[in-house]
């Protein structure tokens, strides 16, 4: 019996097909070359930085690079022979955010993906009409089959354990700004047929909008899973007023949260001082939990401050089987992203 296409009447879930966890084999990963615009200030400065990410993940595992024809020439003399440069027409570079949620089948072992509906983080920016095509294209150009969501939605909105749990955060998926009337019930059905997730943990987020994040509380800033059952948790010992109290609210839901198995979470916390990271920029991505896992791997973000031992340090003890390597991202992060934000893993 051959299997319908997820792009016509076939969600993944009926499908046989589930969203891995970051920690499984990769085949490769993804990343967008960054495009001048009003986030970014020197331009040569961040694509040193990005070609810094590019170049260690491709070490460890194949990278491809999307990249507008007309900074090919420029892109290519940064990036080291391994990483792939692959034209497509991009608007900016937040891979996680508007490329696919790469699937795999249960039995298998396909890899196929979900686009899910981009529209800038909420409207928080203009349109970009090219990245709002990206995950179509970089699925198509892999001749991989494709999910259309009807979730306005962005990948770093969203963690999951391979096991059946998802993770995400109210003030992201219920926002008025993305999907406007839908409720906690129907976003669980979409988010569970879109990924093959079986359970939904909410955290509220940034619920309000109190903190200048642009991504009005992405999870990939907050926690992930570092393996079924077991939950990474970033506290930052110098926050202070709002963040210090959207902190105790989200780690409190991770505490009364059980997973697809019915277990409590085992909550890892990594706790590191923030103080002197990004203080003179608006949307500065500060998180140390925004790390990206190549095979064999973990890529850090770095900020020239002492925190930057530390968590490595950390991340050494709690990833013993991983080597551990730190980017500095301070020409990246004032966007408001880090290497998470910039990477997209696809299953082997």
């Amino acid at each position: 019996m051959t299997r319908q296409s997820l792009s016509t009447s076939t969600n993944p879930a009926d499908a046989d097909f589930i969203m891995p966890a970051e920690w499984e084999t990769h085949s490769r990963c993804w990343m967008i070359w960054p495009s001048a615009n009003d986030l970014w200030g020197e331009m040569s400065v961040v694509e040193d930085a990005y070609a810094r990410v590019a170049n260690t993940i491709a070490k460890f595992e194949p990278v491809s690079m999307v990249v507008n024809q007309d900074a090919i020439e420029s892109a290519r003399a940064q990036l080291d022979n391994n990483v792939e440069v692959l034209p497509l027409p991009t608007d900016d570079s937040w891979m996680r955010d508007t490329g696919p949620s790469f699937l795999k089948h249960r039995q298998t072992g396909e890899i196929a993906g979900t686009a899910w509906r981009f529209n800038c983080w909420g409207g928080h920016i203009p349109v970009y009409q090219e990245d709002a095509q990206i995950a179509g294209r970089v699925l198509a150009q892999q001749g991989l089959d494709c999910y259309r969501s009807s979730l306005t939605l962005e990948g770093g909105g969203l963690h999951v354990d391979g096991d059946g749990t998802l993770a995400t955060t109210e003030s992201v998926v219920l926002n008025p700004n993305r999907n406007w009337g839908m409720s906690k019930r129907e976003a669980e059905i979409e988010l569970c047929r879109a990924t093959g997730a079986r359970k939904i943990i909410w955290l509220p987020g940034d619920p309000d909008g109190e903190t200048s994040d642009m991504t009005d509380g992405h999870i990939d800033g907050i926690m992930c899973f570092v393996e079924p059952g077991v939950v990474l948790f970033e506290k930052d010992s110098s926050s202070q007023g709002v963040e210090a109290r959207l902190e105790r609210e989200n780690r409190r839901a991770l505490e009364l949260a059980t997973d697809a198995q019915g277990r409590k979470l085992q909550i890892i916390d990594m706790e590191i001082s923030h103080e002197g990271i990004g203080a003179d920029h608006d949307m500065f991505c500060s998180s140390y939990i925004n790390f990206y896992l190549p095979n064999g791997a973990v890529v850090m973000p770095a900020y020239g401050v002492p925190s930057d031992e530390k968590v490595r340090s950390f991340l050494s003890n709690l990833f013993a089987d991983r080597q551990v390597e730190m980017v500095n991202i301070n020409d990246i992060a004032p966007a408001g992203g880090g290497i998470h934000c910039i990477t997209q893993q696809q299953p082997e």
